[in-house]
């Protein structure tokens, strides 16, 4: 069963910013990853913006996981998502 992905506003805007391409590549990641998060999911140790992380080439996707719910609250480039 795969969980329901649910975007946060800033989510939503980090994604519209992206390039066709990548926004292509993280449709396709997320749909994916949201069948099996925790399998590959990383726990961030800072819990300041968000539980775990996605890996997905260079850019990250910061989230939590709420019962039947993914709610993604950041996308970005892996230099600057943890600022």
């Amino acid at each position: 069963m795969a969980y329901k992905l649910v975007y946060t506003r800033t989510a939503a805007r980090d994604i519209d910013k992206l390039d066709a391409v990548i926004k292509k590549k993280l449709s396709k990641k997320l749909t994916e990853y949201s069948k099996n998060p925790h399998h590959y999911a990383k726990k961030l140790i800072s819990k300041e913006i968000g539980t775990y992380r996605w890996r997905i080439g260079d850019f990250r996707v910061v989230f939590d996981i709420d019962t039947h719910k993914i709610v993604i609250l950041r996308v970005g480039h892996r230099r600057e998502i943890y600022k």
